[in-house]
């Protein structure tokens, strides 16, 4: 069971955000744009998790990523998305708010 959702929220081993993101990661909020607009990481790019399907195409495959959102809910949502569409780097980085502190 804890193997389980740790696969289903990200949860593994400690990953160094601060690092991924000076290597050149894209933050990718997947919050509604009104939610993006009361506050959000500096640089991240905002695709809501719903529209996500429909912007695979804008995101580079081969590009590190960290979603996030406003609980770690949606951002896990948002990863598992992008490995069924063949990214490969992906990491949830859970509320925006937290990752902030982390980066």
């Amino acid at each position: 069971m804890i193997n389980t959702l740790k696969k289903i929220f990200g949860i593994g081993p400690k990953v160094d955000f601060a690092s991924l993101v000076k290597e050149g990661a894209i933050i990718l909020d997947v919050r509604s744009p009104s939610e993006y607009k009361q506050g959000h990481i500096k640089g991240s790019k905002n695709i809501p998790l719903n529209e996500l399907p429909n912007h695979i195409s804008k995101i580079k495959k081969d590009a590190t990523i960290i979603t996030c959102c406003a609980s770690g809910m949606r951002s896990a949502s948002a990863k598992n998305i992008l490995k069924s569409n063949n990214f490969s780097t992906i990491y949830n980085g859970g509320g925006w708010s937290s990752l902030q502190n982390k980066i």
